[in-house]
């Protein structure tokens, strides 16, 4: 599959596949409620969310205190980080730009860091530690982290081809990972158990309080990108086809900085750094829907990246056991055939995205 911009197509196929997910989210979503380490019946699940005063008490404190915030969590970040990686792959018309890839996680991850060790100099704190004015000030931080790092990769794709993009993506990750070592070697010994843990990234530890921070700032971001899905089509074929179409590139590139900074950020402000779902969903939404077009891309993009990120959570809480997968390697797992498979079909990454 060529991606060389928006073209005419038959909108039966993206509107079946968009159907498909609204279908198949609500189920999936069901069913990581009613699955766990202790299986809970549909009925019980329905008796709880609805206050039924017949629901177990003990079920009760699971589903909402643990896996209802878990799946919301999980519906959240998997659409910021997709619709992020779709983002990227269309502003550097590069097929394995995500959030990962790219060391924006890394910038984020440093910008959590400095703040709670800044909140704590004598250790570093731990998010659940934090009061609603701190989780605020996370989302602020690893925003700003993620937006630097973003905005100095925009600067440099003017002057360097894809392949060195990427390289030089991973040595920013490398030098802000570093940067988080050091901050690391600071904190007190038992906190840096929980931190590391936090590397590996999980939905399973964001709670209703840090919820009332993480809900608003993603939903902002998707919605301020829902307003360039047109613009993003004239971007995806260049910036001179852009600025021939009328379009005002610069002012809408600082956009979409803005937007994919606070979605990338806040989800691994709270979540984690976690690879693979932004750099693989659009990928397979494209195979899907067989277009290009970001009108019907970015739901389908939204919808896929909720769906696969509440399969791999699903399968990271391995049903019936009290043992959990990082859930990076899950995502891995499910990321990885897919880039491998993109492109392989590929003659070149050239010719995938063609600006």
């Amino acid at each position: 599959m060529v991606i060389s911009g928006p073209t005419k197509f038959s909108e039966g196929r993206p509107l079946i596949v968009v159907i498909g997910l609204l279908i198949a989210l609500p189920i999936l979503f069901l069913l990581s409620l009613t699955f766990g380490s202790v299986s809970i019946s549909i009925n019980e699940v329905f008796n709880v969310l609805i206050g039924n005063e017949a629901a177990s008490l003990i079920h009760e404190k699971i589903l909402l205190n643990l896996r209802l915030p878990r799946a919301i969590t999980a519906v959240l970040a998997g659409a910021a980080l997709s619709v992020t990686g779709l983002q990227m792959q269309t502003i550097f018309k590069n097929p394995l730009a995500d959030p990962f890839v790219l060391g924006v996680n890394s910038g984020a991850s440093l910008g959590v860091a400095i703040v709670i060790l800044a909140l704590n100099p004598a250790g570093m704190l731990l998010l659940s530690e934090l009061n609603l004015a701190g989780n605020y000030a996370i989302v602020f931080a690893s925003t700003i982290g993620a937006g630097c790092v973003l905005t100095l990769v925009m600067l440099l794709s003017l002057r360097i081809d894809l392949i060195t993009l990427l390289i030089i993506g991973l040595m920013i990750g490398y030098v802000t990972s570093a940067l988080v070592s050091v901050l690391m070697f600071f904190s007190l010994p038992e906190r840096l158990q929980s931190f590391f843990s936090w590397t590996f990234g999980s939905f399973g530890n964001v709670t209703w309080s840090q919820m009332q921070a993480m809900a608003p700032a993603i939903i902002m971001g998707l919605i301020m990108i829902l307003f360039s899905m047109r613009v993003m089509n004239a971007l995806l074929l260049g910036d001179s086809y852009a600025k021939s179409m009328g379009v005002n590139t610069q002012f809408w590139q600082f956009w979409i900085l803005i937007s994919a900074s606070l979605l990338a950020g806040t989800v691994t402000g709270f979540c984690g750094p976690i690879g693979f779902l932004g750099v693989a969903v659009p990928h397979l939404c494209r195979a899907l829907t067989q277009t290009s077009d970001h009108r019907w891309l970015l739901p389908t993009v939204i919808l896929m990246g909720s769906l696969i990120a509440l399969f791999a959570d699903f399968i990271a809480q391995i049903p019936g056991s009290h043992a959990i997968l990082p859930l990076n390697s899950v995502t891995a797992l499910i990321g990885a055939p897919v880039i491998i498979t993109v492109l392989y079909k590929q003659r070149s990454m050239k010719q995938t995205f063609a600006g």
